[in-house]
């Protein structure tokens, strides 16, 4: 049963790299009307989803990714309408060059072809992933986790209906699996499936990089930081490290230590704490604990991603030490510097090794649809591909195209005729 699909995908994935923009935007569109029109479904199937969870006793975290409420639609329908809008990466031209008189070059975007999607949790990113596999011409095969089995049941008979109703050729296109022998399977069908994507724990990234030859895309950690200078201004710094942490706290993307510069500590740390109190946990260095009264932070802490409303803090000398630390104990994923020296910023842009890295702002900004991406299948941390947050730009790569009038190679070895390269509009 698994060749069958993987098999089906993969002739999906050769008609859906061809299949027109209009076309997908449409179906990108009856997909936001399907969701509108069978809101209340969606919602009882989540509610379903809601209760096992509970039944289970998940951490509020993952209880908080699992729900699938009204605001979640409203944004997936504002998300695919977006995406509709959105110029279609396939096809566009990246390089033409002329080699030599009627010898043309080109590098083309093109789909990547069959993608493997596992991700926990949150169902909305069914929804979101297909729709970004859609709009690039890739096929997909979605891997729900088993406390979101109801909803996303519902998500891919509801994506399935709109595209059989656009256009025929989308058959197969979109698929999912709902077992971890299914996915243990998927795993060895390096033949047929392109890209692997696993949105979730650091456990469920390794597990799928250590057990499949298919590349993978996609981060272990969410272990962001946002540094205070000495030259930071306050309020506007309490603001935006409590929206960093608060905003969202379940997220990838949540500041998870905060680095303050001795100098403005005095002064900050009262301010944040004041801010913070009753609704975040603060665990300090020695330091920060001789400035206010919180928790003390161990060693593990500065190497330990939350996702929950506690937040550490530690108080460093210089730029220079926030940088070093964080490249440390960082994961890559987004960092920010708070601070109205440029310099300062400048060189905390530069020298941060981060996917995401952010001048005076909150760290919840890593996101597909904030980039105005359409949404994301996921953030990346690794250097090869994508980087950060993985849209449409993402989901492609590049073929050469190569346009002569009979040329050969003879010819340039023997200095009968030679290569002028001129780059062409």
């Amino acid at each position: 049963m698994m060749e069958a699909l993987v098999k089906a995908a993969r002739e999906a994935s050769f008609r859906t790299a061809v299949i027109e923009t209009e076309v997908k935007n449409r179906a990108l569109l009856k997909i936001a009307e399907a969701l509108q029109a069978r809101r209340s479904e969606i919602e009882a199937a989540n509610d379903e989803d809601m209760r096992r969870a509970a039944a289970d006793k998940l951490t509020p975290a993952l209880v908080d990714r699992l729900r699938l409420d009204g605001h979640k639609i409203d944004s997936l329908v504002t998300g695919l309408k977006s995406l509709a809008e959105l110029p279609d990466p396939v096809g566009a031209v990246q390089l033409k060059r002329e080699l030599d008189t009627g010898l043309v070059l080109e590098r083309i975007a093109v789909p990547i072809g069959v993608i493997g999607v596992i991700f926990e949790a949150r169902p909305e990113a069914f929804i979101q992933i297909a729709a970004l596999c859609i709009k690039s011409g890739n096929a997909v095969i979605l891997k729900g986790g088993r406390e979101a089995a109801s909803s996303v049941r519902l998500l891919n008979e509801i994506v399935n209906d709109a595209l059989a109703a656009t256009d025929s050729r989308f058959e197969a296109a979109v698929q999912s699996v709902a077992s971890r022998e299914e996915v243990n399977a998927l795993l060895k069908f390096d033949r047929y499936i392109d890209l692997m994507i696993p949105r979730g724990s650091n456990r469920l990234v390794r597990s799928i990089i250590e057990n499949t030859k298919i590349p993978v895309l996609g981060h272990a950690d969410g272990l962001c930081h946002t540094y205070v200078d000495a030259d930071a201004d306050i309020a506007k710094a309490v603001r935006v490290v409590t929206d960093a942490k608060c905003q969202y706290p379940a997220a990838c993307n949540a500041t998870e230590t905060v680095l303050v510069h001795s100098r403005i500590a005095p002064a900050f740390l009262p301010a944040l704490k004041a801010a913070l109190d009753g609704k975040v946990e603060l665990r300090g260095c020695p330091e920060t604990l001789k400035l206010i009264s919180v928790n003390p932070a161990s060693d593990d802490d500065w190497d330990e991603e939350y996702n929950d409303l506690i937040l550490s803090i530690k108080i460093v000398a210089s730029a220079e030490e926030a940088i070093e630390f964080i490249n440390r104990h960082g994961s890559r994923h987004t960092d920010a510097v708070l601070t109205e020296n440029r310099e300062t910023a400048a060189l905390f842009l530069r020298k941060v090794d981060s996917a995401s890295v952010y001048h005076n702002c909150s760290t919840r900004f890593a996101d597909g649809f904030r980039y105005g991406f359409g949404a994301e299948v996921g953030i990346s941390t690794h250097k090869i591909h994508a980087r950060g947050p993985v849209g449409l730009e993402g989901l492609t790569i590049y073929k050469y195209l190569l346009h002569g009038d009979g040329q050969i190679v003879g010819d340039y070895v023997s200095g009968k005729s030679s290569f002028h390269y001129k780059d062409l509009k």
